[in-house]
């Protein structure tokens, strides 16, 4: 395959390819998520709002094949669930009005629950049955695929040929342990104040257990409902960003550049892809 990486982020989908294709551009806004991408993956993306982007640019690479993660706020739970009404959707409507234009062979979308059944949904459903695509809606949470993490998504697989369908995955999880930092950083530690403010609404997790919950892109500065937090013998503090990389299946190399602060961080993982998840929507294609 030859791949447009829409709405790349951290290049979670060039990792979920695992040798299927390989991307011949990316685009994303984010300066932070573009130097993480080009650290990791050695090509900077194109810094171009998608909202504007001409389909001649599109077409130029010659990629046959779609992967997006587009924003997910007019859509999530906490949301204001305005669906393509939302500013933030202008980009995905006018992907979808180059789409009608010329499709790619192949495309693969994954955003929250809320997707399904929403207009944006609708309309992607809408241009691919104008171009006789087939299509599968796919459910998934790491949490069955050997994660111990809570993070369902929807996956939207459309492709000129048939699809194959797979068994859903249900491998047992494995401890939070085998996720964590050998050595803690002490700053994550919550004080006293923090703690005996927030802590009725904290999701408190220990080593030993086999789940946490979505972290997201807030989980720097928010406590209640922004993921969970590690209770240990010596307090309770916030997981790491290394930890919520291990969890959402990034490779042991992933790293940041240095210049991005702790906030950054944790709103570019809060935005990312799991990767096995992602890798299984693709077995489909």
């Amino acid at each position: 395959m030859r791949v447009l990486e829409l709405f790349s982020g951290l290049g979670g989908w060039r990792w979920a390819l695992r040798g299927r294709g390989r991307v011949v551009a990316a685009y994303d806004v984010s300066e932070a998520a573009n130097a993480t991408y080009a650290l990791n993956h050695g090509d900077l993306p194109k810094a171009r709002e998608l909202a504007a982007v001409a389909l001649s640019e599109l077409a130029m690479p010659g990629a046959d094949t779609w992967l997006m993660s587009p924003p997910c706020q007019p859509f999530c739970r906490m949301g204001n669930h305005q669906g393509l009404e939302d500013p933030r959707s202008r980009a995905f409507r006018h992907l979808m009005d180059l789409f009608r234009q010329a499709p790619p062979e192949r495309l693969v979308l994954e955003n929250v629950a809320g997707f399904l059944g929403s207009d944006a949904h609708g309309l992607l459903s809408e241009c691919l049955r104008f171009h006789g695509m087939h299509q599968m809606d796919l459910q998934a949470c790491p949490s069955h695929f050997g994660l111990p993490n809570l993070r369902p998504r929807v996956f939207i697989v459309a492709s000129r040929k048939p699809l194959k369908a797979l068994p859903p995955l249900d491998l047992p999880q494995r401890p939070l342990a085998g996720f964590l930092d050998a050595v803690e950083d002490e700053g994550l530690y919550l004080r006293s104040e923090a703690h005996t403010r927030h802590h009725q609404g904290l999701d408190l997790v220990e080593p030993g257990d086999h789940r946490s919950a979505c972290f997201i892109g807030g989980y720097g500065r928010r406590f209640v409902g922004s993921g969970s937090f590690l209770k240990t013998a010596r307090g309770i503090r916030r997981f790491s960003p290394s930890e919520v990389a291990r969890l959402l299946g990034l490779p042991e190399a992933f790293r940041f550049p240095d210049t991005l602060s702790l906030e950054v961080r944790y709103r570019l993982l809060g935005n990312g892809l799991s990767i096995p998840v992602a890798a299984w929507a693709l077995d489909h294609l």
